[in-house]
């Protein structure tokens, strides 16, 4: 899709950043759920869960705003917009806002709460009027003033024994009209707004509210309007279930479940549209009804589809990566332990074929209760794609699909029942090896009791999978496979398993296992072993559910008395352990042998080779990340990206190292020139060798500094050897990489 750049609404938006990631920063969020929009002259501006898009009817351009360039959080509960101010306010389930303005976008955290409030936060509707906007919540409404960018009156609907929650509130004539479980609530903007004593009540049971010239009333089967509370006509039409009412012009329109109907003021029937899909709201543009679906974006009448490209929805939970192709799987499992989240998110897996995302018809109206754990292609043939549904009901088990190029869907080939039990033998990752053998994980695969892992073996000549159980009483996690090695981390018991199968995945006899436990150097406090990772050096990084270990050595150690060792790192001047107590969700090692570690709770930190040193730390409070649960890293070597993913999303990071090797790649400085009164951070240098020495003088040949880099990249902070800033001029940068069979150069330019 073409990004506008030219809407006033929308330009000063994206030229916020975060302060520690400048514009690095993309994302891989669903648009298809739209929950609000408004137009304005032809145009709309939609919000879904974790963004906001702009679409032009006219031309047809489409540009987004995410947290990744501009907004503050994700989970949007609420939206509404004053094409006469060009103001926006975005509400959160935090019980937050965004207010985006021509100026720029204006986070807001000043919830008026009451002390003895303990309910929802929950934004639940916004309506602007001017310069004001009601704001509905928990516990009843709020007044924020637009052009200060505040909140003013408050007043909590509280009876004296529980709060009332505000559903939808509107400001007609100067008072504030709200809808609410007993009834419409209503009260002038004066001076006893906000005691809940003085605001009348008008006695019904409606869960929707417009107003305009008129009111308009629904509940989930009728809809009433009028031009006083008092008097109400109802509709004569049945309704299945009322999703939203609008008073637009001379028509009122009412989204029911899957139609949306289009009223005149004295309840007359002029039109009707049936989606086939599930709607949340609908609008006129232009004399043309446009709907908001809750799974294809914005929908015309013809059943047309304008949105931002993304994957189906937000919920993810692994991905896998094969050059510009991405398999995510939507499953989930909350925190170590194998019950999933409710509702199970029942999404199958989402495709991207480089081009555009595609999600399998397959899944869609499933009868088939899908909690996929994995989705993996065939490195051979990426057309060739199998998922571990790892839900609790008939249909657990392995699936295999074939990806059809000519109508851009997903064929199902066959379904692999791995036991008759659906409690039991629950499949939890699967992987390729060197030489094209498909290996999964397994858990639960002797009874209910005796929590027994296993490892699962792709028979080709019978197609079908071969069950090997390692005898613990532990669950599983998606393994990893190096060097002829199955590295396989166990979430229920303090274990961790290294299997040797000897590349030979259908001779059982030739294999070894190996068990980790506390005696061999797990955290002794630990319940289970959740990540690993093999990095360049050969040693095999651990995370457990309280703590990060090392296996150096790897594979090689494995026969002489093997013992994984904590990172000792020194805080204060104090040693102690890196990461002791906390659970280590993933590790992702790059091509320059970092470390990418995601902390459970605690965002993701990016590490030097031997982890004594942080790079970067990203959270959802200095980053994009929608959330401070990273399940899953993976770095494209390519590109140097780094995609993390999320159960509220996927974003992706530029990182400064792609494709390390021995000689150097493409060095690049930035930012150069460096203006001191513009840029206070140190200067990254990146394509640089595994190894390269550094050489910086000034321009008279005078070394100002000198270092040896590690890893493909290598920061500066422009002092000279006293400590002191360098002064304004040309600095050049002379490298060699280790045996001095490469060399590189670069200039700086300073301006102080």
């Amino acid at each position: 899709m073409k990004k506008l750049l030219s809407v006033v609404l929308l330009v000063s938006m994206f030229s916020f950043a975060f302060s520690q990631s400048g514009n690095r920063w993309s994302d891989w969020f669903s648009y298809n759920n739209v929950l609000a929009f408004k137009e304005s002259n032809g145009k709309i501006i939609a919000a879904t869960e974790n963004g906001v898009f702009y679409y032009d009817t006219v031309s047809g351009e489409i540009t987004k705003l995410s947290k990744a360039n501009g907004l503050h959080e994700v989970k949007i509960s609420a939206f509404d917009y004053n094409p006469d101010t060009k103001v926006a306010l975005i509400g959160y389930k935090s019980g937050n806002l965004d207010v985006v303005t021509e100026d720029g976008v204006t986070y807001v955290v000043d919830i008026p709460l009451s002390q003895s409030y303990t309910g929802s936060k929950v934004i639940n509707n916004i309506s602007i009027n001017g310069d004001k906007a009601v704001i509905s919540v928990g516990y009843g409404v709020s007044i924020f003033d637009l052009t200060k960018k505040e909140f003013g009156d408050t007043c909590f609907f509280f009876d004296g024994i529980s709060y009332v929650s505000a559903l939808e509130s509107v400001i007609k004539d100067d008072v504030v009209y709200s809808v609410t479980s007993s009834g419409i609530k209503s009260h002038p903007l004066n001076v006893t707004f906000s005691v809940y004593t003085s605001w009348a009540t008008t006695s019904g049971n409606y869960s929707q509210l417009a107003a305009d010239s008129i009111f308009a009333l629904g509940n989930n089967d009728s809809v009433l309007f009028g031009s006083d509370l008092s008097l109400l006509t109802l509709i004569g039409q049945s309704f299945i279930n009322v999703k939203d009412i609008k008073i637009q012009s001379q028509n009122i329109v009412v989204t029911d479940q899957t139609k949306v109907y289009i009223y005149n003021l004295s309840g007359v029937l002029q039109k009707t549209f049936d989606a086939g899909e599930e709607l949340n709201s609908a609008y006129f543009v232009n004399s043309k009804l446009y709907s908001a679906s809750k799974f294809s974006g914005i929908l015309d009448e013809s059943k047309n589809s304008y949105k931002p490209d993304g994957p189906y929805s937000n919920t993810s939970y692994k991905i896998q990566i094969i050059g510009d192709k991405l398999w995510v799987s939507s499953g989930a499992r909350e925190g170590r332990y194998n019950y999933p989240p409710s509702p199970i998110p029942d999404f199958g897996f989402y495709y991207y074929d480089g081009r555009q995302w595609i999600y399998p018809s397959y899944f869609i109206n499933n009868p088939i209760s899908f909690n996929t754990l994995d989705v993996t292609a065939n490195p051979a043939n990426n057309n060739e794609v199998f998922i571990a549904n790892y839900s609790q009901t008939t249909g657990q088990g392995i699936y295999k699909f074939n990806y059809n190029e000519s109508n851009k869907d997903f064929d199902f080939v066959k379904y692999y029942q791995l036991g008759s039990d659906f409690n039991l033998n629950r499949p939890v990752g699967l992987t390729f090896d060197e030489n094209n053998n498909l290996i999964g994980s397994m858990a639960f695969s002797i009874s209910y009791t005796a929590i027994s892992s296993s490892l699962l073996f792709y028979n080709k000549s019978s197609d079908s999978f071969d069950v090997t159980d390692l005898n613990i009483s532990a669950a599983a996690q998606k393994p990893i496979i190096a060097d002829g090695i199955i590295w396989f981390p166990t979430p229920r018991q303090n274990y961790f398993v290294a299997y040797n199968y000897n590349n030979t995945p259908t001779n059982l006899s030739d294999d070894k296992k190996y068990v980790f436990d506390k005696t061999l150097g797990l955290p002794d406090s630990a319940a289970g072993t959740l990540s690993v990772s093999l990095d360049k050096s050969g040693d095999v990084w651990i995370g457990s559910d309280r703590g990060l270990r090392v296996l150096s050595g790897g594979v090689s150690s494995l026969d002489n008395n093997p013992k994984v060792e904590p990172i000792i790192i020194t805080q204060n001047g104090l040693a102690e352990e890196l990461f002791k107590d906390l659970g280590i969700l993933q590790i992702e090692t790059d091509s320059g042998n970092q470390k990418w570690v995601s902390v459970d709770g605690g965002g993701v930190f990016y590490l030097s080779s031997n982890g004594e040193n942080t790079i970067q730390h990203f959270t959802a409070v200095n980053s994009p990340l929608p959330d401070d649960t990273v399940t899953d890293i993976k770095v494209d070597p390519k590109t140097g990206k780094v995609y993390f993913v999320t159960f509220e999303g996927i974003v992706v990071y530029q990182g400064d190292v792609s494709n390390v090797s021995s000689n150097f790649g493409d060095v690049k400085v930035y930012p150069n020139p460096v203006v001191t009164a513009q840029y206070k951070g140190n200067v990254k240098i990146t394509g640089l060798a595994e190894k390269t020495n550094i050489r910086i003088t000034d321009a008279a040949g005078n070394l100002v500094h000198s270092a040896v880099a590690r890893g493909g990249y290598y920061e500066w902070n422009l002092n000279n050897p006293r400590g002191s800033r360098v002064a304004s001029g040309i600095y050049f940068v002379l490298m060699t990489n280790e045996d001095g069979t490469d060399k590189a150069t670069a200039k700086i330019a300073v301006v102080n």
